[in-house]
């Protein structure tokens, strides 16, 4: 209840900060206390808001921002990085923050790639990955810790060996092309 003094032109209530007690926790109907409500919602309106009739396939608001050339996939990415900061917040163990950015990185990079990106950000939902890896990390840390450090662990070595290999194609393509101009 707020107070109420009263003055010449009439009632005025006091500011919340001088009204008594200054302490007071009441939850509404509708409220949770659940820490990734609002990470759910993001995740099922970038991963799964909407589906194809007929099929079971569900997409969302991220391979759509995608079909945007250039700055599709920036703004999928950084509506993605609002988990990760998020997990970063609660205390998610380090390994499991790196998995989320790893999860990230590849829906940017691949996404990035005309049409196909956009398909591939419909089968990858990285969104739904990280969520997930979330829910594991703030009921089971040490489990979530274990298992992360072994697949951001085996996706660096993966990584590795995927850009020694590039760079190996693009030092026989380049040798094919000097070669084929003499």
């Amino acid at each position: 209840m707020v107070e109420r003094v009263v003055h010449r032109s009439g009632p005025i209530p006091l500011r919340p900060s001088m009204t008594t007690p200054t302490t007071r926790t009441t939850t509404t109907p509708g409220t949770t206390t659940d820490p990734l409500a609002r990470a759910r919602v993001l995740a099922r309106l970038l991963d799964s808001a909407a589906g194809v009739p007929g099929t079971g396939i569900r997409f969302g608001l991220d391979p759509v921002l995608g079909l945007i050339p250039g700055l599709g996939d920036v703004a999928g990415a950084a509506l993605s990085g609002y988990l990760v900061l998020l997990g970063a917040r609660l205390g998610a163990p380090r390994a499991v923050v790196a998995r989320m950015v790893l999860n990230v990185g590849i829906d940017a990079v691949v996404g990035a790639v005309p049409v196909l990106g956009d398909l591939f950000d419909v089968a990858w939902k990285a969104n739904t990955r990280n969520l997930a890896l979330l829910d594991r990390a703030l009921e089971r840390p040490a489990a979530a810790r274990a298992s992360s450090a072994a697949v951001v662990g085996g996706a660096v070595l993966a990584l590795t060996l995927i850009a020694v290999a590039g760079v190996a194609l693009a030092v026989v393509v380049v040798r094919a092309l000097v070669a084929a101009a003499t």
